[in-house]
């Protein structure tokens, strides 16, 4: 399950990410505040440069291919952490979040979503390595899934209170209509305990984490079976989520091929993955082709939004 890393490097690296998370979370943000975008480019800057860095020290450990094999899967767990965006977007308007509150919610929700990955790509290490096959049913389901993300249509309008989560929560637990100022729970004047709407929202944005987490994990794992190289560009990418929601929230409109992008990229993960018992594609050559499509889709969405801003 170490992946044939030292526990001195799994031990190195989460001390790492929890100076990271505590100089972004307790420190820097002690009092939970929407980022302005200078603070947020600062911090996602930032973090971009330690993930670089990181990638670096692997190169210097243990040779190209791993630092090759971990930028590949940062960029595909950080273009799929954009298009997340995108649905923590639509929470936050169907629950009519106030900006305020906000930053509490994805707080927490980063916390919860490192907690879920870890378990999730051991458990997915795990099955890789008992039963190779399983390499098959992993990319079908990322073709499966990039050509529904492909043919979906723009419908922005979510209906919410039909998700099973929600429906079960609001079954065991009595949720009060308003807010209660940034708190997840309350007492009544009898003791009784009861959920605020802002818990509901935090439900929400962990399963939305977690359904993600289905597609990026195995996506990761056409790229390598380490569980470490796995699991570090996974964090790297989420710890940088909340100040790329900031950064980017007032121009995910603008960026219109990114998810026809995001889904193309899920398809060649898929196949890769799937003729991986006949035909090995170079994690170059995969490298080489996320960074295209990405390149594309952003260039592309960047000059139609100067074509439509420049008609009359």
């Amino acid at each position: 399950m170490l992946g044939g890393h030292p526990a001195s490097v799994w031990i190195g690296f989460t001390a790492l990410i929890l100076i990271l998370l505590v100089l972004d979370l307790a420190v820097l943000n002690r009092k939970s505040h929407v980022l302005t975008p200078k603070e947020a480019a600062r911090w996602s800057g930032t973090l971009v440069t330690i993930a670089m860095a990181f990638c670096g020290f692997i190169w210097w450990r243990e040779g190209s291919p791993k630092a090759l094999e971990f930028l590949t899967g940062y960029l595909i767990e950080l273009s799929l952490s954009v298009d997340n965006l995108f649905v923590f977007i639509l929470i936050f308007q169907y629950f009519d979040v106030p900006a305020a509150l906000q930053p509490k919610v994805l707080k927490w929700g980063i916390i919860g979503a490192i907690i879920m990955r870890a378990i999730m790509i051991g458990f997915g290490a795990i099955l890789i390595q008992r039963f190779d096959w399983i390499i098959y049913v992993f990319g079908g389901i990322l073709i499966i899934t990039g050509i529904r993300m492909y043919l979906a249509k723009g419908d922005d309008r979510m209906d919410l209170e039909r998700n099973p989560l929600i429906r079960f929560v609001r079954r065991v637990l009595p949720v009060v209509r308003s807010y209660r100022r940034d708190k997840f729970f309350g007492r009544t004047v009898t003791g009784a305990w009861y959920a605020t709407p802002l818990f509901l929202v935090l439900i929400m944005v962990e399963w939305t984490d977690l359904v993600f987490a289905i597609d990026s994990i195995p996506a990761i794992f056409a790229i390598t079976s380490d569980p470490f190289i796995v699991y570090s560009s996974n964090v790297f990418a989420i710890l940088g989520l909340r100040a790329l929601f900031f950064l980017l929230a007032g121009m995910l409109d603008k960026f219109i091929y990114l998810k026809p992008g995001v889904a193309l990229i899920l398809v060649f993960v898929g196949i890769k993955m799937v003729i991986s018992g006949w035909v090995h594609l170079p994690t170059l050559l995969s490298l080489g082709v996320i960074v295209t499509v990405l390149t594309a889709a952003v260039l592309l969405s960047m000059r139609k939004s100067r074509l439509e801003t420049s008609l009359p």
